[in-house]
């Protein structure tokens, strides 16, 4: 059969492969792409050591990007800054004195007489040369009861609750106990604080390390943060301000340093009180010291205090404890306590828990307790040799 010339022209057309003309595609879109895919590659392979936790596609600081980025210029300080800073870094770099016989200053801040003198008498027996005592009484003159605390008052003066002078009793406190040079640690306690341990364990706890045992942490509730006023600014930024309890325990050169302070003292004096703008109270015995060792020497404090006090029961004042409560049991729970305990003010109400690190080691955190009622001095009496062996 004779296949018409017809289809024969269409079967070889279709035989035949089209040739498509060459892409106009732009040579310089398929260069850019190529490059980005390749810095991806890398970026998530080899992520800058900075950011060792971080993955690409994170946010904000985590991105590996960021460290290529220009840095945040730093706030220009003032000159006042300027000035209590050089102050501040020349005191922590002072090389610590060592003088013959190193003490302790126990500072008691306390409106009259000390309930537990007897109790604190028996702690001190037998260690005269490595202790001292400095007592501050703000409402009336106290009546002794053990030598060791006939004259040891310092001059006082009115202290409220909540408001500077606390600040100012302690710094009192402070100037009187810095004048003897074989000072190296002072601690602050008040007139319901007793001791847990013999006098060799906290003699030994507080002059074998470097730290000073300052409570420190952040606290974004209404109870922390949301005490600061913009006011303090340029000095004291929110994300410094820091809450703890005001009874510390710091090495000499903490010392020097908030006794020397008057900038931070003087925001923390005008900006800090019960009754700001009308409806918000601060309180600068529990922001001023916390605040200021956070800002100026970070890594020097233990964020901890080494006084317990317990909350648990969320009134506005800690559990006191009668002569009922005092028992072997109650001591022993409480010097076995080896983690710090912060909670926040906020909904989240976040429990915060940290281990007591003493020279890098795991410790119990603490050496002192309050609040007592004086009628608990003849049951810690009795407990005192058997609970100080704990």
């Amino acid at each position: 059969m004779k296949i018409p010339k017809a289809w024969r022209l269409g079967i070889s057309d279709m035989q035949v492969p089209r040739h498509r003309p060459p892409s106009k595609r732009p040579l310089w879109i398929i260069v850019l792409v190529s490059l980005v895919c390749v810095s991806l590659i890398g970026a998530y392979v080899y992520p800058p050591r900075h950011y060792p936790a971080c993955y690409f596609f994170a946010t904000s600081g985590c991105s590996p990007f960021t460290q290529w980025l220009p840095p945040t210029p730093a706030r220009v300080f003032t000159d006042e800054e300027i000035a209590a800073r050089v102050v501040f870094r020349d005191i922590l770099n002072t090389p610590s004195l060592h003088p013959k016989n190193p003490k302790i200053a126990f500072m008691f801040l306390t409106p009259g007489s000390l309930p537990f003198e007897k109790l604190w008498e028996k702690f001190f027996l037998g260690h005269d040369e490595r202790f001292s005592i400095y007592l501050h009484a703000s409402r009336e003159k106290p009546e002794h009861v053990s030598p060791l605390f006939i004259n040891q008052d310092i001059r006082s003066d009115k202290v409220v609750w909540g408001k500077i002078s606390m600040v100012d009793a302690e710094k009192r406190l402070l100037a009187n106990a810095l004048q003897d040079t074989d000072n190296q640690h002072f601690v602050l306690l008040s007139d319901s604080c007793v001791p847990l341990h013999d006098f060799d364990y906290v003699y030994n706890y507080l002059m074998d390390t470097n730290m000073s045992f300052v409570d420190c942490f952040e606290d974004p509730g209404p109870l922390g943060s949301g005490r600061y006023s913009e006011q303090m600014l340029p000095e004291v930024e929110i994300k410094d301000f820091r809450k703890g309890a005001q009874w510390f325990s710091m090495k000499r050169q903490h010392a020097l340093l908030v006794l020397s302070d008057s900038l931070y003292y003087n925001k923390f004096k005008q900006f800090c009180k019960p009754g700001m703008d009308g409806h918000r109270n601060c309180y600068s015995d529990e922001h001023y010291l916390p605040t200021l060792l956070h800002m100026i020497d970070p890594n020097g404090i233990a964020n901890w205090s080494v006084t317990h006090v317990d909350w648990s029961e969320g009134k506005w004042h800690p559990k006191a404890y009668r002569a009922q409560d005092v028992t072997f049991e109650l001591i022993k729970n409480i010097t076995s306590i080896d983690e710090s305990t912060h909670v926040t003010s906020d909904e989240k109400k976040e429990v915060q828990q940290k281990p007591c690190l003493w020279n890098g080691v795991k410790r119990p955190c603490y050496l002192f307790a309050r609040k007592f009622y004086p009628e608990a001095l003849d049951n810690l009496m009795h407990h005192f040799s058997n609970y100080t062996t704990i």
